[in-house]
Order: structure tokens, then sequence, then C-alpha cells
């Protein structure tokens, strides 16, 4: 173990040996616009108390250069991730004076230059151990301090942290911008953003008064930011959130940031939550997108309460912030916007998350068992937020949400700017409910795996509920019948099921719905009778919640090799085109193009891929014109024209403008990437028309997409150059290897790519040992061979128990999806 990775013992040590007070950051960023300048000095001055005369302080740059302990200059002890420093005394002023490193894969202080002006942006991530990457600080939640930090940047630039400027000094072209002190924070929500950035401003008023509101993008992507409506949302949230919680907003001002390179969806930095810039529709956007982006601007806001005021005092309690902001994005986004359907889109594309990650054989509770940050790092997955939030779902049904809410309040009263565990939720939850949880914490918060759900019959032919892995659940059970050629309801049976067995009379319904209206935790089975009324009247049903639930279950089904994929795909292209909840027509499409490609054998595959192409390119025709579902299909038909070259021509007639695109259709630049991709991908397209497209679009999001083109070009010397490139060129940018390894693996090529199966294997250990964590990752996962048999994956994890746990887990579970696949294919 390296000593950048920090273990919860050794934390725990030292969160009880030393309790910080302030630390402050001052940084130099003048030099940022010049490239050739890859360091920027930072200083930090940090005051702790101790009761020890020894510990150390985490950071990650070039160099240390001076340490000062108490007045007192010592030889500077460095490892490259830890500061050691000694001779301390009850109260201690350290000082530290050091490099460090702007980042290119959204690590630590992350530079970007945009190309379409050559304007240089910066901006900060931590989470979950990053914050070193950029100050010396103690790099553990549970060791929250008063932060102040000063920023030396060029004139002209915005400089935004957590706090509002308490004063501006402006000499010779830079400005020194010094910021308020912060409440106390944990150092991973700690943040700074610097450059010439795009701001609209509003001010939010209510019970905590008028607090001011910020959206920031960057300037060549103003012209697309749909302030307004991010404004909305961002004044429905803060109404709701002071009325639920009871508690005042209390950092200040609200600024939200959207910036480039971003690797994850977006972060709750207390005053300054930052956003991808995937949440700015350069072109045409669905209503689906527009409420998911509404659903993680009030995820990071209930973040503000739960994970900034209260916060969990290690990373086995990361379900204290993310569940729960998991579950009021979607709660909040019901009651409080326009998007009132924001269950049915958690039911169908974050539940469905949760499902592939419980299967795995790396799932763990929703309290986990972390030992260290690597561990940490790989936890924000879908047991975490979604599983998670689909518990507390069943919790605020179980105690009633008055209780929920009012045991909330009484928690962040109690626990305010302070760290907590399972337990002191509990207790708040138990005492303003009446109900002991205990239980149900054991049933739900600290196992695995998940129930299945389906109709039986006893040893006397009665029907019954049966469950696998017994576990507590409350469900509605819809009773629906097909009259005249519609389903209709006709019932629904609530049940509290805890045996492995529950009578239930179900008569002599068409559909029986399992879990209809999506109260518990559970794969929901589909008997014969109703997968039978499904394939021939599934877009009869009205309720938009009820048919998002049938295609979850055939998904599942179909995932666990009980529904054959040519049937899946059958129902798809029956009933898809009458979907009219666009983001459950953008999950279903997106499931059936992957059983497509990856759970079917190779003698079926080339023309199980040329009906679906088919089937899209029919429902992009079939669709209204200009509504969301006809975008939908645009991008399914291009994903699906990757690996199938039936509609090449008429693509390409699309492109040139020789043939009309579908009324209502627009061709904007992300769309004619997208098509343009396909093309290269199969061979149709050549480096002039990658040409012309990025000079129309040259900007960063082309300049990706034209690398990604480049790269799925099926010819050896291309996925060979691609291959090369993911491994060993140090300057690709997070977004730039992502887009090439998406090239290299584009169209399912194995006859370019097999030879590199072994390759992968030899070279993973060492670039988990070179690479940080983040492209490491992107690295294990995304170029992880579809080799025919598992005895390449079998082999190392055989030869290499003694590999890091993370990567061992993400190695267990790429063989996982593999096995999976192969056994669905067995299964045909």
């Amino acid at each position: 173990m390296t000593t950048a990775n920090l273990t919860r013992e050794e934390t725990a040590a030292r969160s009880a040996a030393v309790t910080a007070r302030s630390i402050r950051v001052e940084l130099d960023l003048t030099g940022a616009p010049d490239q050739d300048q890859a360091t920027f000095p930072v200083r930090t001055t940090l005051e702790f108390d101790a009761t020890t005369t020894t510990t150390w302080i985490d950071f990650i740059g070039e160099r240390v250069a001076r340490v000062v302990v108490n007045g007192i200059e010592q030889a500077v002890a460095y490892d490259g991730a830890r500061i050691v420093v000694d001779g301390l005394a009850a109260q201690n002023t350290v000082e530290i004076e050091a490099s460090g490193l702007y980042s290119r894969s959204g690590e630590g202080l992350h530079r970007f230059v945009d190309p379409v002006d050559g304007e240089t942006y910066l901006y900060t991530h931590y989470e979950p151990a990053d914050a070193r990457r950029v100050m010396a600080c103690f790099e553990q939640p549970d060791m929250k301090s008063r932060y102040t930090f000063v920023v030396t940047a060029p004139e002209g630039w915005h400089v935004l942290s957590n706090q509002s400027p308490a004063h501006t000094a402006l000499a010779a072209g830079t400005q020194i911008v010094e910021f308020a002190p912060t409440l106390p924070l944990s150092s991973y929500i700690t943040c700074i953003a610097a450059g010439p950035y795009h701001r609209v401003q509003d001010t939010w008023t209510g019970e905590a008064g008028e607090i001011a509101l910020g959206v920031f993008c960057r300037a060549s992507l103003a012209p697309h930011l749909d302030a307004d409506e991010i404004l909305t949302v961002t004044k429905q949230g803060l109404d709701f959130f002071h009325e639920a919680f009871a508690f005042p907003y209390p950092w200040g001002k609200y600024d939200q940031i959207f910036v480039p390179e971003y690797n994850i969806g977006a972060m709750e930095n207390p005053g300054l939550v930052t956003f991808t810039e995937a949440y700015i529709f350069r072109g045409a956007s669905t209503r689906a997108q527009k409420s998911g982006r509404a659903n993680t601007i009030l995820h990071e806001m209930a973040h503000m309460w739960f994970g900034d005021l209260v916060t969990m005092r290690w990373w086995d309690d990361l379900w204290l912030k993310e569940s729960f902001a998991d579950y009021m994005g979607s709660h909040a986004s019901a009651a409080a916007t326009e998007y009132t359907d924001a269950w049915v889109a958690f039911a169908n594309r974050r539940k469905a998350w949760a499902y592939t990650q419980d299967q795995l054989p790396t799932t763990h509770p929703i309290v986990a068992d972390i030992t260290d940050l690597e561990a940490a790092k790989l936890n924000f997955d879908g047991i975490t937020y979604a599983k998670g939030a689909s518990v507390l779902k069943q919790l605020v049904a179980f105690v009633g949400e008055d209780a929920f809410f009012e045991g909330a309040r009484r928690y962040f009263v109690k626990h305010a700017y302070g760290n907590t565990t399972l337990d002191d939720l509990l207790i708040e939850l138990e005492q303003a409910s009446g109900r002991d949880l205990r239980d149900w914490s054991k049933a739900w918060l600290e196992t695995s795996g998940m129930s299945t759900l389906s109709l039986a019959q006893d040893a006397s032919g009665a029907t019954v509920l049966h469950q696998t892995e017994p576990r507590p659940h409350r469900v509605q059970v819809g009773l629906y019948d097909l009259v005249d050629g519609t389903l209709t309801l006709r019932e629904r049976i609530g049940l509290d099921i805890l045996d492995e067995s529950t009578p239930l009379d179900t008569g002599d319904a068409d559909l029986v719905l399992i879990n209809d209206a999506d109260l518990t935790y559970a794969k929901a089975r589909l008997d014969d009778r109703s997968l039978d009324t499904v394939d021939e009247a599934l877009s009869t049903l009205d309720d938009e919640l009820a048919r998002g639930l049938v295609w979850s279950a055939l998904w599942n089904a179909t995932r666990d090799g009980e529904l054959p994929v040519i049937q899946y795909l059958s129902i798809v292209g029956a009933h898809a085109q009458h979907e009219t909840n666009v983001g459950v027509l953008a999950g279903l499409l997106a499931n059936a193009s992957f059983a497509a490609r990856a759970y079917l054998p190779e003698a079926l595959s080339p023309q199980a891929l040329a009906a679906w192409l088919d089937t899209t390119w029919n429902g992009l025709h079939g669709a209204a014109p200009g509504s969301g579902a006809q975008l939908v299909w645009a991008r399914a038909m291009a994903e699906a024209a990757e690996v199938s070259p039936g509609r090449a021509d008429e693509i390409r007639a699309l492109l040139s403008g020789t043939a009309a695109a579908p009324e209502g259709l627009t061709l904007d630049a992300d769309l004619r990437w997208l098509l343009l991709t396909a093309l290269a991908a199969t061979g149709d397209t050549t480096e002039a028309d990658v040409v012309r497209e990025l000079e129309s679009d040259d900007t960063a999001s082309g300049r990706t997409a034209a690398l990604h083109a480049r790269a799925a070009v099926p010819t050896a010397a291309v996925r060979d150059a691609a291959w090369s490139s993911a491994w060993n060129d140090l300057t690709l940018s997070n977004d730039h290897l992502d887009a090439t390894i998406s090239g290299f693996r584009a169209g399912g090529r194995r006859d370019l790519i097999a030879k590199f199966d072994e390759d992968y294997f030899a070279r993973i250990i060492p670039a988990w040992q070179a690479r940080s964590i983040e492209i490491a990752r992107r690295l294990v996962v995304g170029l992880f061979p579809a080799t025919p048999t598992l005895t390449l994956v079998d082999a190392w994890l055989a030869e290499h128990p003694d590999a890091p746990a993370a990567l061992r887990r993400l190695v267990i579970e790429q063989r996982d999806h593999r096995e999976r696949a192969l056994r669905v294919q067995g299964a045909l």
C-alpha cells in the first residue's frame, strides 16, 4: 500500500490526536495561461491542536520547498504524499511552501484551454481525497477546519470559492482575492474556480434572508446556457429544502458553475457547486435531459445539509450523504418542480444501476466496510446512490414523511458542522417516529443483495408471492385486465411480506404487476400469462410508472438469461415507438442496443444488429416531428449504425445535405458527430470528412468527437495507434482518453483488437501504480477485453492475489459482466 492510500485506522488515530482549527491557503495562479508552466506555488498555514509530537500532513505535488513548525524551520520530510512534521506542541502553527501540479485528469486543480478563444479555465475537484493535490491539508472528512483562501490570478478573471471575497487588491495586471473564512468544512468540499467565466446573477429571498445566486460557464458556451431554467429550479429547491429541513441555508451565497472535462455529474461544494458541461445543451435536448439536470441540481442542494452541514465520520457512511441526496433529488423534483414524473425516471434508470451493481460479486451493504481511500473512490456506485435512495423511499413510507423530516431536522440541529455515523441518524429518526429501526437497518442497510419476487404455486396449487433472500417488503400488486385490446387496472393489492412465500389471490388477471407503484427494492418477474399479455399490449398501458416497471422487469429477465434476447428485442420493436415517456424510451433503447451488441451469440449477431438498426431507423421516421422521442430515436440509430453498415448511404446523404433530414429533426453538431463516428466505425467515411466536420465545429466538444471518430476507423494501424496512445500518452486529458478508448472499441471489431487481450493483463498493474486512480480506472474498465472465454482473466486473478484491492475489485466486476454476457449468449 502506498502512502497516498490512507487507511481508516491511521486516519482515525490522527483525528484522535490532532484537532484542526484553521487553514489558510495562498495560491498563485498567474502562470496558468502559460501552458508550458506545469506547476503553481501554494503556501498553506495550518493551525491545530495536538496531543502528539509527530504527525503528517497530506500533499501530492511536484515538491515541498519549506516546512516551518511553530516558527522553526524543519528539514523537509516528504515522500510524495505525506509531509511529516514533528516537535509539535499543544497548539501549533505549521507553514508549508510547495509547488502543485496543474491537472488534466479532473483531479485536483484542472486546467483547460478553450480552443474557441484560447482562454484558460481552472476549477478544482477533490472528492474523495484530492484536495491534497492543491494544498497541504488533513485529507479526511472528520478533520473539519475553517478555510481562508487567498488567490492571485490574472486581472479580469472571475475568481470563486466557497465564500464571497472579503477584499480584492489589483496590481500590475493581477488581482489578489482573499475570501472570507469558511464555516467548518471537510477538505474534500472546499473549492476554487478561476477564469474568464460567463456569469449570470440573481437572488433568492426566504426566511434566511437574501442569498446571492450565480450561474457560470465558459464564455464560448454562454449562448447555450439556459440560466433562467437553472435558476428557476434552484429557487424552487431552496424553497422546498428550507421548509422541509427548517434549518436556514448556512453557506452565504449559492453559485453553480459548469466546468469542462469534469469526471462526474456534479459536486456539492458549499457555496460553489460544480457541474459537468454536459448539462449545457449545445443543440437539441429532451425533456428527460432537463429533468435529469433538475434532479442533479436538487441532489447537490440536498448535500448542503446532508453531507456539508453534517458529514460522515469516514467513508463507511458515505450513504449518509449520497443515498439521502439521491432520494431528495427525485423527491424534491416531484414535489417542487414541473418534473413531477421524477420517480418514473428513478425507477427505470437509477434503480437499474443499483440492480446491476447489487448482482456483482463485489456488492456490499449500503453501510459499507471501507478500509482505505482507494476503496472509497470505488464506492461511489449504484449501491451507495440508487439502492440507498430506494431504501430511504421505503423508510419514508415506513415511518411517515412527517416523522422522517422531523428526524432530519433534529439531526441537523444536533450535529451541525460535525461528523456522524449511522447510529446518530437512527437515534433521531426513532425518536421522531416512535419506531424501532434496528431490524430495518440490519435488513436493508447492513446486508447486501436483493430479493427476486415472482408468482409461484404452493404444494396445494394455490398462488403465492415468492421471494428469494427473504426480507421485509411493503408492496402493491397490480392486477390488470386486457379489455378490447387495452390493459386496464382492476385493482391494487397491498401486501406486507416477510417470508419466502405469501398467499396471493390474483384471480384471472391478464397482467400481474408485482411491486406496482415501485414501493420496494427488488427484482420483479412476470409470469408466463403476464409476459404474453405485455408482448401483445404493453403500449396500451396508460400508467407511465406501471409501464416503466414492466420494461424494467423485461430487462432484468433478459440480463438474467430468463427471457430470450430475441424476444426482448421483438417486444421493444413492437412497443417502443408508442412509449410516451421520453426518459423511459431512452433507457429501454439503450438496454436494447446493449442486448443486441453483447448478449447474442456470434451466429445471430449480424442479422440481429441489422434488424435493430432498421428498428431505430423506422422509429426515427415514425416519431412526431420535433419531439423528444424523435431525438432519442436519432441518437439510438446513430449508435446502431456504428455496428451495422446497412444505412451508411442514407446517413452519408443526411450529413452531406443531399437528403433531407426527417421533418423536425435538427442535425446539430453533437448529432452530426454521432452519425459521422458511426460511419467511421464501419469504414464508410474519410479523413477529409472528419476535417470538414471539425472546421464547422472547432470547439472542445468537436475536437474530442474528432479524436473519437479518427480512433474508430477500422484498420489495424488506427486501432494499434489508439491502443498505444491510451496507455502511453500522458498528455491525454480525461475526456480525450475516453474518446480514444471508445474509438478503439468502436464497432465491436474483435478481429482488429483481440491481439491485445494478453497485453491488457500485463499492463493493468503498472498503470495502477503509475497513474492516478481516476485515469487508471478508465483504462482498466474501458479496455477490458471481450474475450470468448474467461481463461485470461481467471489466470490473472489467480496469479495476482496481492494486487491492490481496488484494482482487483474492478477486474472482478468486469469479469462478472463478461461471464454474464457469455452465459446469456449460451442460453439461446
